[in-house]
């Protein structure tokens, strides 16, 4: 499958490499790069042996800059609605992905770019990396979910600050905020990605299957209706091979080799 507007490759087995590849734009997302990033994040979900993706964008600048404000500036009401729509189904598609999917922010990513970035399920920031939904800046509000992701991870006092002010945070702020898991140093972000990555890929896929999607679905639910899904997603798993492989080889002290079945 080719893409004009992105790069997707295996650095490794098992571990897909997403990249939002406009540099001259500072990889901002227009219309044609979310129908592209729509389809190889189905790509990926189609593969039965993907255990991780990571995202990213190319050149040292910008993850994702923002969306295109050039191809924005004369929507209609009618235009804007589809364009945030467009958004708003990759976004579902990156969170709703089986494996998890790790942010690689490696410079600016900005309104359209931390909404990709807060769809995955967690960020490793380069030290240079800077965070910020300035969308008010431009007279609109965010629309591809950083309203409603920001505040979930951030909380509700700290989004409406970020959103309202079009403050932009520097990485070591957005850790200590939780908007970030980890900063490393720009020369060591891709490697320190597959590391990660290659961490996931060797435990058990139906396992880490099952325990994104109870964190996923138990947060839009009451203690008692998440952990009642935890409950079926921990009995589901005796049904599987790995389940087996998995405590045959630690009962006789030894590597487990998954199958994914």
């Amino acid at each position: 499958m080719s893409y004009q507007n992105l790069l997707l490759e295996q650095p490794e087995s098992g571990i897909h490499l997403l990249t939002v590849n406009r540099p001259k734009a500072l990889n901002a997302l227009n219309a044609a790069t979310l129908e592209e990033l729509q389809r190889a994040v189905a790509a990926v979900a189609a593969d039965p042996a993907a255990r991780v993706l990571l995202v990213t964008g190319s050149g040292e600048r910008a993850f994702v800059a923002g969306a295109d404000i050039a191809e924005m500036c004369g929507f209609s009401a009618a235009q804007a609605q589809a364009f945030s729509e467009r958004g708003m189904r990759v976004m579902s598609a990156l969170e709703a992905l089986p494996v998890p999917v790790i942010a690689l922010v490696n410079g600016y990513a900005l309104g359209g770019g931390c909404e990709l970035a807060l769809a995955c399920d967690w960020i490793i920031a380069a030290e240079g990396a800077v965070f910020g939904q300035p969308e008010v800046n431009l007279g609109i509000p965010p629309g591809f979910g950083g309203t409603q992701r920001l505040a979930r991870i951030v909380g509700r006092a700290r989004a409406l600050e970020l959103v309202t002010t079009a403050r932009q945070l520097p990485a070591a702020e957005a850790r200590a905020i939780g908007l970030v898991n980890e900063v490393v140093a720009a020369s060591a972000l891709r490697e320190r990605g597959i590391e990660v990555a290659r961490t996931i890929a060797c435990k058990g896929p139906q396992a880490v299957r099952l325990a994104k999607q109870a964190v996923h679905r138990g947060l839009d639910q009451n203690l008692a209706g998440g952990c009642a899904f935890e409950t079926a997603a921990f009995a589901l798993a005796f049904a599987t091979s790995d389940q087996r492989e998995g405590m045959h080889a630690f009962l006789e002290k030894r590597v487990a080799k998954f199958s994914g079945g």
